[in-house]
Order: C-alpha cells, then structure tokens, then sequence
C-alpha cells in the first residue's frame, strides 16, 4: 500500500495538468515565509491560506509523526505536506497539502469526482499485496469545505492485524489552489473510538482563507 499512499498527489496532479489556454497566471509563493504557525491546537498556514484545528485529544504539528511512515506513507510524501493532525493513542492521523495549480488546468465539481474515484483501483490492488486482504470502497462523494469551491472523498475500509482501518482521501479545489487530504482513522481495542466523530470535526474546521 505504500505506493498507493504516495501516488495519490502525483496522480492527481498529472490528470490536471492537461494543454489548452492558460487560465490562471502563475502563484507566487513566498518560499522565504514559514509554512504556517500552530496556536491552541490550531495550525495557521502563511505560506498557504489555510487554517485546521484539533479536538483536545489529538495533536497538530507541521512534521509529521514517526508511526506514519509504518503505517504506509513515503517519507518524501509526507514532506510535501504543510498540516499533519493524529490521535497519539490510536495512531489515526489526517495530512494536508496545498499546491498551485497549473497554469492550463480546469476544474468541476464533475472532474474533481472523476479524479477521486479514479484511484480506487490502485488502492484496493496495493492493500490485497501488501495485506492480503479485500477493501470494502465507499461511493464518491462530495463534501463541503469552508472556502473551497469543489471537493470529493472516497475511502477504503479493510483490517490490519485484528485492527479495523478507515483509509481515504480527499480532493479538492478553490482556485488557485488544489487540496489534497489523506486520513487514516484505526479502531484500537481498548480506546475510546470516537475517531471517526472527530474526524468530521476536523474537516469542519478546515478552512481555505482570502489572503486581502
């Protein structure tokens, strides 16, 4: 599974970055600023203009925890992205990576779908190798983000060890900008299994914001 974990972004990128007429010039980004600032659980993005928050009992940071990479993702994924937020406990985790995108790509809620739902086989193939076991595919469908024009999710559910794991993804779009979030949400024995309710309260924060 770890190929299908650290192609989801290049995948994404590629299928958008198709030729026609410029629509946008290009983002200048100010790679001398810090990507971003956390207060009260809260990461505050300055190179990009996004914000997330966590509840209580998860964690923010702008490096991205150890046991992620046991868990499937490349280091040189997680790099390219700016917000990580996890459970310390469960090891459940949510990454977030804005980019630019390119100069000649266009986007609808339509493609955005066609783009989630395009990875499913990918997926499910690297977790039969990797784990020896089938994945259960929800449907695509859009979700709502504060700031963001279009956006879509998907995930995966299978069992890892006697350890039933939720694994999706997210795409999304608000021009200039393309999102891309990876979730991972675990249900441990012995833990509380409030993940998945946290995880919506984690989305509902996320938020794209005007830089004017």
């Amino acid at each position: 599974m770890k190929k299908a974990l650290s192609v989801i972004f290049v995948f994404l990128v590629l299928l958008v970055g198709c030729m026609g007429p410029p629509v946008r010039d290009p983002v200048k980004l100010d790679l001398s600023a810090p990507v971003g600032k956390i207060e009260d659980n809260q990461f505050i993005g300055i190179r990009y203009p996004f914000k997330v928050s966590a509840p209580p009992n998860w964690k923010v940071t702008m490096k991205y925890p150890d046991f992620m990479e046991a868990l499937g993702y490349y280091k040189e994924g997680l790099e390219e992205s700016q917000a990580f937020v996890f459970n310390p406990v469960t090891q459940s985790n949510l990454q977030i990576e804005l980019t630019p995108a390119g100069k000649f790509a266009t986007f609808d809620q339509k493609k955005i779908e066609e783009m989630v739902s395009g990875i499913s086989g990918e997926f499910t193939s690297d977790v039969g190798k990797d784990y020896g076991t089938g994945t259960v595919l929800s449907p695509t469908v859009p979700i709502s983000l504060k700031g963001v024009q279009y956006a879509a999710q998907k995930y995966g559910t299978f069992t890892v060890r006697g350890v039933k794991r939720e694994q999706g993804w997210i795409y999304a779009f608000t021009e200039p900008y393309q999102i891309f979030i990876l979730y991972i949400i675990q249900e441990k024995e012995g833990t509380s299994n409030n993940d998945r309710e946290d995880l919506k309260k984690i989305l509902d924060s996320f938020e794209v914001f005007s830089k004017k």
